[in-house]
């Protein structure tokens, strides 16, 4: 199993803060952002990841991070994102990284309290196919939605006016190697970029599309300036309760 971190983008909705750097470099709490989807994926077991980002702060993520030797990792490749093309388009260029095998993507800014590895277990033990995570929200119509029947997904809405659940898709996806024929096929949405819903609705229309619903906090941290304060102040608290002994999860 390989891991794929997407850490592109502008990072329109934290400006100022972005005007000079990567949102993924950006402090939270006592570590940068891209420590911790770094992080989820090695609790999982993955030791092989790369990284797709773009922009002008590229070469800051080399520096920073280096081989991944730090954080575990037994493997740390780098891909470039020359324009804002979707989530989509940023999986697409891993495929020689990924190869055959299996792999987990997770959005740079999507910060779990707890681990992924029984969800990743249990797409290890799926036949084929792909697997998302997803979390119930009070405000499901600012998200994509899935409609559940037991683990399988019977159907994914984009910020629907009228959800069918409240289970929001979050920023962590699993694919087999066939992702990258279906990103082949896609076609550009209205805003000219390879959308992530469009992989995963290629997925559901072959019944290959299983799901999880995520245990414990998750906070997309890029999603806006209170979205980033939320989960600077989440993960200071989760950090403070740890440094005295307690549990998280």
């Amino acid at each position: 199993m390989k891991g794929v971190i997407l850490a592109g983008g502008l990072g329109t909705r934290l400006r100022p803060l972005t005007n000079i750097t990567n949102k993924h470099l950006l402090p939270l709490y006592d570590k940068p952002m891209i420590f911790y989807p770094i992080n989820t994926l090695v609790g999982a077991g993955i030791t092989e990841v790369m990284i797709v980002t773009g922009g002008s702060s590229a070469g800051d993520f080399l520096r920073l991070l280096g081989d991944g030797s730090q954080f575990g990792l037994r493997i740390l490749n780098y891909a470039y994102q020359v324009r804002e093309g979707g989530i989509a388009e940023a999986i697409g260029l891993t495929s020689a990284f990924v190869g055959g095998d299996r792999f987990v993507v997770i959005l740079g800014d999507n910060i779990l309290e707890g681990s992924i590895r029984p969800y990743v277990e249990a797409f290890e033990r799926q036949a084929g196919g792909a697997r998302i995570l997803l979390k119930e929200v009070p405000n499901p119509r600012d998200y994509g939605v899935a409609e559940l029947d037991g683990s399988r997904v019977v159907s994914i809405q984009e910020k629907p006016a009228e959800p069918r659940s409240s289970h929001a898709v979050i920023g962590v996806y699993m694919y087999d190697g066939f992702a990258f024929d279906f990103i082949s096929r896609l076609q550009p949405s209205a805003r000219g970029e390879l959308e992530v819903t469009d992989l995963n609705n290629a997925y559901l229309e072959r019944g290959l599309l299983q799901a999880d619903v995520l245990e414990g906090w998750w906070s997309d941290a890029g999603s806006s300036i209170d979205g980033y304060l939320e989960a600077n102040v989440r993960v200071a608290e989760l950090s403070r309760r740890s440094a005295c002994g307690g549990t998280a999860g």
